[in-house]
């Protein structure tokens, strides 16, 4: 299915690169990159690119390219979905915000990783559990050097991964505390038009899943309001058939950190926040005013990280922004006014308030489109909430918690 794997900086360097089905003339990746070039930003280059001779399917993390080349057709979201699986274990074995240093410094590993996740260029093994069990991190590299050079003593048990028939979780796990965590993290993208009314509107989400539990734990996971969720998506431990019969989460949770499953929800959504701009042009410059402020739907909850961005054309000459509250930063170059909120305060409606200035003659036809950035903690926009978590095949009762964070996506608004 994938020929050769390379994992690109911004700047085209090859950091690493695994071929599967013999070698690959790096004249590939040229080709990719000038498609990079001819992007106004590496956000905008097409996710699956067809040659001539190959297809070129990438994802972006962190700062880096990982692009994929095969060699005949094949669902793209399958690559795609192995390229950020590669990206989830890098996270498990070097640092959750992993970078061109953190690959250079441990090539080795990188490589056994590569090695290990597919067997002639089909996906193998790709759970961090068994993975772990095969490919030392960083901190079993000494036990690891020990045993090749004859200076440790070598095993004669199997690996814990091994030892299980559910692949994504090794046997024997023990705790002295018993816990499991969820996380509801909801992403709103929406498009709100000058009068403060959504034209399209819509949650992307994820239940990430901290678990900390002894021997083989069978949970089921039941939801109040399961009906609202479509275009789900699960982690292959989660029994499907029984979803879709019964509307419950059954499944043997893997060790550790994990994404659980993914959603969307469409409709009437409960959007956190306002942001009322007021933006006028005339034939020598131009008026703002924007306001910003919480609704009525957080039960009180407060609204942070509220950051305000404000594109202006590239005729503008000059501005005079102020705040009531927060920072106002401007990019004269770019054009850009960041207006940083942060909390938003129970007292005080936050203003944004100056003119713009136009070379004489100009015009402009159009206003620009604001985005919004923001978080609220212990809230979930979709009004998704558990009903309970049973726990079987177990005798302890372990301690559960339950945390909903919504933010912003591509949040805009038309002013």
């Amino acid at each position: 299915m994938i020929h050769s794997i390379f994992i690109l900086n911004t700047v085209g360097d090859i950091i690493i690169e695994k071929h599967y089905r013999g070698l690959l003339s790096r004249n590939v990746c040229d080709y990719f990159w000038e498609e990079v070039r001819k992007a106004s930003k590496p956000e905008e280059v097409l996710p699956v690119i067809q040659t001539p001779k190959y297809y070129l399917i990438h994802i972006q993390r962190n700062g880096l390219f990982l692009l994929s080349i095969v060699t005949q057709e094949v669902p793209p979201l399958l690559v795609v979905e192995f390229l950020h699986r590669v990206c989830d274990t890098f996270v498990q074995y070097f640092d959750p915000k992993f970078g061109e240093q953190h690959i250079r410094d441990n090539f080795v590993t990188v490589y056994q990783l590569l090695d290990e996740m597919m067997d002639n260029g089909i996906p193998f093994t790709t759970e961090p559990n068994s993975l772990m069990e095969i490919v030392p991190s960083a901190k079993g590299i000494k036990k690891w050097v020990d045993n090749m050079t004859g200076t440790g003593s070598m095993s004669g048990v199997l690996p814990d991964g091994s030892l299980t028939n559910t692949p994504w979780r090794k046997a024997g796990v023990k705790y002295a505390t018993n816990e499991i965590y969820f996380d509801i993290i909801e992403e709103i993208d929406a498009t709100i038009d000058s009068n403060g009314l959504p034209v399209s509107c819509e949650i992307s989400a994820e239940v990430e899943v901290v678990s900390k539990l002894s021997g083989m734990p069978d949970l089921t996971l039941s939801f109040t309001n399961p009906h609202i969720l479509d275009d789900v998506s699960f982690h292959p431990c989660v029994r499907y058939n029984r979803f879709e019969q019964q509307k419950v989460i059954s499944f043997v949770p893997p060790d550790g950190a994990f994404k659980l499953m993914s959603y969307r929800v469409k409709g009437q959504l409960q959007i956190p926040l306002y942001v009322k701009p007021q933006i006028t042009f005339s034939q020598t410059g131009g008026k703002v005013h924007v306001m910003v402020g919480p609704k009525n739907t957080t039960s009180g909850k407060p609204i942070e990280n509220v950051v305000v961005i404000i594109p202006f054309p590239k005729i503008i000459s000059s501005t005079s922004l102020s705040a009531n509250y927060g920072q106002v930063q401007y990019d004269d170059i770019a054009k850009v006014c960041r207006w940083v909120i942060g909390k938003i305060p129970m007292n005080k409606t936050p203003t944004l308030e100056g003119s713009v200035s136009l070379p004489p003659g100009s015009r402009i036809d159009s206003n620009p489109v604001i985005q919004a950035e923001w978080k609220v903690d212990s809230f979930a926009a979709s009004g998704l909430k558990v009903d309970s978590l049973a726990l079987h095949n177990e005798k302890y009762k372990p301690f559960k918690g339950v945390k909903s964070i919504t933010k912003s996506g591509k949040f805009f608004i038309r002013s």
